[in-house]
């Protein structure tokens, strides 16, 4: 039996964790609030992790929105508290925190804000693996001097990596691009749970001896798989993995960092980390956890979702196809969308199920399902086709591009440069717009990337509108309420009986 990972140099694997961003987005909604994450801020920051996520994604969007937080202000405060572990963000390349391509102004004026208000590493991906779509916001990183993780979003079209599409050359050239880029370190994202761990332990092999930048691993426990793609890819001497604390781990989310750190406790690759003190965390997410229960998912047994091994459809992705077939009162349906998701993503170029083109991709499939393929088309299958997220993995099916494009407003040709050179500058016109409402850059860039609910936040925030109950905080207090009204509605349940 091979000991190395009991014998030989130390190569401690770095942990970076993502409880206060992909962990409570993965389960509950992102409704966690900045009030819950400062009791254990300090504490957090001396476990010694490499990086803490606690921005970026769906937070930016969550918090305005619902919440009603200033999301710059949630930086700006976890700062005062966390003082030496860097703050991590994750960034969809030219899409910002948003659903489009953003103009360059906007994308500019957003990285530099962002780093003012406390950023420390930028994971950046774009949702087709076009790089192009990096440019204007890695100019900005390395200007203000930050961390800049260049991302591949892993995806498939088989059940292992391989094929015509995805394969091994696929990831290799794509990491290579990354680190001529000036990567600081590659991100390999997987966002749908779907890596095979033999297989990503012979891509992080390889990797190793082609590129110099460490290699960062991110997945989800969707599938059941994560924590044995961490084992054997670790193996193979990955330097970062994401975690979570175990409240917030595994099911949609990350792998608990608790039992990696038990598993490697005393072999090369020991991260270090105080066991004790990671428990006495999780025992605090455990406290606060009740006021967010209704977010998490109740409609079934398992804690992991074996289907996605076939049909490699994203969690989140899964809930919108729900949502919209129940809408329509066709949830019947959901098994032919799975298979015309497939069938849709092939013809639309292939492009990676990820934010924003898993949305794409799904409403156009339940679309095709329920009025014909290709009778109903949304603006954005339209945007996509014509080039104006990137350039897809595949080439558009000709036809299908030909139906979609009939009669639309910019042509009917595809644009092929990168995608924001197509924009207009925003942010002159958002100024106009907006009046006097923003008082600074911070507030214009919340009304630039969501005009009408960004609007909406800043009259909460400047008392110009009362803020609704619908998005005042749930405290334990009313948690207690509503377990004292259920017990009394069981008591009087079995008294009848």
């Amino acid at each position: 039996m091979d000991n190395f990972l009991e014998e030989g140099p130390k190569n401690p694997l770095k942990i970076q964790d993502n409880t206060f961003r992909d962990g409570h987005q993965s389960l509950l909604a992102t409704r966690m609030r900045t009030e819950d994450m400062l009791p254990i801020a300090e504490k957090m920051d001396n476990v010694g992790f490499w990086a803490m996520e606690v921005w970026g994604g769906a937070t930016f969007d969550t918090m305005h929105r619902f919440l009603a937080e200033d999301p710059f202000e949630r930086l700006r405060t976890l700062k005062k508290y966390i003082k030496k572990t860097p703050f991590s963000m994750l960034l969809r390349g030219q899409n910002l925190v948003g659903y489009r391509n953003y103009a360059d102004d906007v994308a500019r004026l957003f990285v530099d804000k962002t780093c003012e208000a406390g950023m420390d590493v930028f994971r950046v991906f774009d949702a087709l693996n076009d790089f192009r779509n990096f440019q204007t916001v890695v100019e900005r990183i390395k200007a203000n001097e930050k961390h800049f993780q260049g991302t591949i979003c892993y995806t498939l079209t088989e059940r292992r990596m391989g094929g015509d599409v995805f394969n091994l050359d696929y990831y290799v050239g794509k990491a290579k691009e990354i680190e001529d880029m000036g990567a600081d370190t590659l991100c390999l994202k997987d966002m749908a749970g779907i890596m095979a761990p033999f297989d990503i332990a012979k891509l992080v092999t390889v990797l190793k001896r082609q590129i110099s930048i460490p290699i960062h691993l991110h997945t989800h426990y969707t599938s059941g798989m994560a924590s044995m793609i961490y084992l054997e890819a670790i193996k193979e001497g990955v330097d970062i993995v994401d975690t979570c604390l175990a409240p917030f781990a595994l099911r949609t989310s990350q792998p608990a960092v608790e039992p990696i750190v038990a598993t490697l406790y005393g072999t090369t690759r020991d991260p270090g980390l105080d066991l004790n003190l990671l428990l006495e965390l999780g025992d605090y997410i455990e406290t606060i956890a009740p006021k967010y229960r209704d977010y998490l998912a109740k409609h079934r047994m398992s804690v992991i979702d074996t289907g996605v091994l076939a049909h490699q459809v994203p969690g989140g992705m899964i809930s919108n196809l729900v949502s919209q077939l129940s809408d329509a009162k066709a949830l019947d349906r959901l098994p032919e969308v799975y298979k015309e998701v497939a069938v849709t993503r092939k013809e639309l170029g292939m492009p990676p199920l990820v934010t924003p083109t898993s949305q794409i991709v799904g409403v156009q499939a339940v679309l095709n399902v329920l009025f014909g393929r290709y009778k109903m088309v949304t603006n954005e299958v339209k945007d996509l086709v014509y080039g104006l997220y990137g350039k897809t993995p595949t080439p558009v099916d000709p036809e299908v591009r030909k139906k979609i494009l009939k009669n639309y407003k910019r042509g009917e040709t595809p644009v092929t440069g990168r995608a924001a050179d197509y924009l207009e500058p925003e942010l002159d016109k958002v100024r106009e717009k907006m009046g006097d409402l923003p008082k600074d850059d911070f507030d214009l860039i919340i009304c630039a990337l969501y005009p009408s609910t960004g609007e909406q936040f800043l009259k909460w925030k400047y008392g110009l509108e009362e803020r609704p109950s619908t998005v005042k905080p749930k405290t334990m207090e009313d948690v207690r309420k509503e377990d004292e009204a259920v017990a009394q509605a069981l008591e009087k349940v079995r008294a009848g009986s």
